[in-house]
């Protein structure tokens, strides 16, 4: 897939020029295989939602400056707040529409899971998709207005399934907002995103929910420009 620039700065990188957008405000993948645009699983990823006909974005929201893992963390954590990310990624939704597209979704893996359930909150997207999401509250989910779909993994320490029945909870209580809620079986956290190419039962797991990932957006964004 062709990968060029959506603004004239390294910030903003498309991966196609298919006809309805798709953006990823995404967090850092704090496991030792960095973070940021080259993470090459994520543009995997990208690839795999533009072939099925999606303009994709995935924005630098760290400028240029994601965690590696031979660096401090806390240190690091200190410039890189997940709400400080959330101005970047509106800007990014804000271009797409001005470049004439009628409808924006978005994606968000770990600490990207934080941005895009604030950005979900009002209505500038049509519908998001959470995978094994770090620093999400109950009190954020309550405040979601759009269609939303969470991806959760069974072993995961960060967000345990016990608080994503609790998401799960609050949006059953909300009949008006769509949702989709599933925890993934024998999944770390990070599966969807991170997993080892060479073992076939995590491939498999992470293409499994990937594919949710896209029928989701399905739904609700038009594949058309205005």
């Amino acid at each position: 897939m062709r990968h060029s620039k959506l603004l004239d700065s390294e910030r903003f990188k498309t991966l196609s020029e298919k006809e309805s957008p798709t953006a990823f405000p995404k967090g850092p993948w704090v496991a030792g295989k960095g973070g940021g645009f080259e993470a090459p699983l994520l543009r995997k990823f990208a690839d795999k939602v533009a072939s099925a006909g999606y303009f994709v974005v995935v924005p630098d929201l760290f400028n240029n400056d994601p965690y590696n893992p031979a660096t401090s963390f806390d240190a690091w954590i200190q410039n890189h707040q997940p709400l400080d990310l959330v101005p970047g990624a509106k800007q990014v939704i804000e271009l797409l529409y001005k470049k004439g597209f009628s409808s924006v979704g978005a994606v968000g893996f770990c600490w990207g899971a934080k941005v895009v359930v604030e950005l979900a909150k009002g209505n500038s997207l049509k519908a998001v998709v959470v995978a094994h999401p770090s620093l999400v509250t109950v009190q954020d989910i309550q405040e979601v207005e759009i269609p939303i779909a969470i991806l959760a993994a069974e072993f995961d320490t960060i967000t345990p399934p016990a608080i994503i029945e609790q998401f799960r909870d609050v949006l059953e209580a909300k009949p008006e907002i769509k949702s989709f809620v599933q925890i993934y079986p024998g999944v770390a956290h990070g599966w969807t995103i991170r997993y080892d190419l060479d073992n076939p039962e995590e491939v498999a797991a992470a293409e499994e929910a990937q594919t949710k990932m896209i029928v989701w957006l399905d739904k609700f964004l038009q594949c058309k420009t205005t």
